[in-house]
C-alpha cells in the first residue's frame, strides 16, 4: 500500500474512515462465545459489513495479547483475512512500539514482514534510532505518537521545551529523520484546536485521528483545520462502531454507524 493508493481509495469510497478492531470478549455478542475463535469471527463479520465504507482497519494489539497465544492467532487470522480478501484496505497495527535500534528492527520485522501490516504505531520517546528501523521498510508507514487524545496526554506532550510544546518538537525533529516521508502522526480529535498549528509543521503528512465519537471528538472541527489537498486524515472510530449492537445483528448495527460517518465524510469531501 503506497500513499497514492491510499489517497485513491479515499477518493473512490468518499471516506477516510478507519475502524478500530479492539475486541473485548466481555462486550461481544454472547452467541459468538460458543465458537472456536470468537475474536476472529467478530472481526470477520464486522469487516464483511463495513469494508466498503472504510479505508483502514486498526487492531489494537493489547486486545489480542491479553488472550495469550489464542489472541495472537486471532490477530494473525484477522490481518490475513484483510490482506487476502481486501488488499485495498490500509492496515494499522496499533502496537505503540519503540525501543533501541536492534529491538525496533525486530518489532518492525514482526509487524511488517511476518504479519504484513501496512503500518504500525510507534512511541517517539527514545528518539531517532528507535524509529528509523521502522522507516527503513519501503512502502510501509510508521505512525508516530504526537498529540494523543487521552486525559493525561498533555502531561508531557504539552510541556515547554525551547519555548515550544514538546509535541511540536517531536513533529519538527521527526520530519528531519531518514525516510520521513514514510511517517504519519497520531493526533487526537479531542485536541481539534491544535490542528492548525500542527499543519504548519507537517502540512502534507497523514494524521491518524482517534477520539471521534465515544471520546467526544468532533469530525467537523478536525476537518476544518486538518484536511489537506490529498485529504491527509484517517479518522478512527472503535467502540462507537464495533459495539453499536450486541445481538445477532451486531454487524448490521456497526454498518449503520460506519455509514453515518462515511456519509458525513462524503459531504465534507464534496465541499
Amino acid at each position: 500500500m503506497t500513499k497514492q493508493e491510499l489517497i485513491h481509495q479515499i477518493r473512490l469510497k468518499k471516506s477516510f474512515l478507519c475502524i478500530g478492531l479492539d475486541v473485548d470478549l466481555t462486550k461481544v455478542p454472547i452467541h459468538l462465545l460458543e465458537l472456536e475463535d470468537p475474536i476472529f469471527e467478530f472481526n470477520k463479520q464486522l469487516i464483511d459489513a463495513t469494508h466498503h465504507l472504510a479505508v483502514a482497519y486498526k487492531p489494537n494489539t493489547a486486545f489480542y495479547e491479553a488472550y495469550g497465544i489464542k489472541g495472537w492467532k486471532s490477530l494473525e487470522k484477522t490481518i490475513n483475512y484483510l490482506n487476502e480478501k481486501h488488499p485495498e484496505i490500509f492496515t494499522i497495527a496499533d502496537a505503540k512500539r519503540g525501543d533501541i535500534g536492534n529491538t525496533s528492527t525486530m518489532y518492525a520485522k514482526a509487524f511488517f514482514e511476518d504479519l504484513k501490516f501496512d503500518s504500525v504505531t510507534v512511541a517517539p520517546y527514545m528518539g531517532s534510532d528507535s524509529v528509523e528501523p521502522f522507516l527503513a521498510f519501503e512502502d510501509k508507514f510508521t505512525i508516530l505518537l504526537a498529540l494523543t487524545s487521552n486525559r493525561g496526554g498533555l502531561d508531557f506532550q504539552g510541556m515547554k521545551v525551547n519555548n515550544n510544546e514538546l509535541y511540536k518538537e517531536v513533529l519538527q525533529k521527526a520530519i528531519s529523520w531518514k525516510n520521513s516521508d514514510n511517517l504519519m502522526f497520531v493526533v487526537g480529535a479531542t485536541k481539534a484546536e491544535y490542528f492548525e498549528s500542527i499543519r504548519k509543521i507537517v502540512p502534507n503528512h497523514f494524521l491518524l485521528v482517534p477520539g471521534i465519537g465515544a471520546q467526544g471528538g468532533n469530525l467537523q472541527d478536525v476537518c476544518k483545520y486538518g484536511l489537506t489537498k490529498d485529504v491527509g486524515l484517517l479518522i478512527n472510530s472503535s467502540r462507537g462502531i464495533i459495539y453499536a449492537g450486541n445481538e445477532l445483528d451486531f454487524a448490521q448495527k456497526a454498518q449503520e454507524k460506519a455509514l453515518e460517518l462515511q456519509q458525513e465524510m462524503a459531504l465534507i469531501l464534496g465541499k
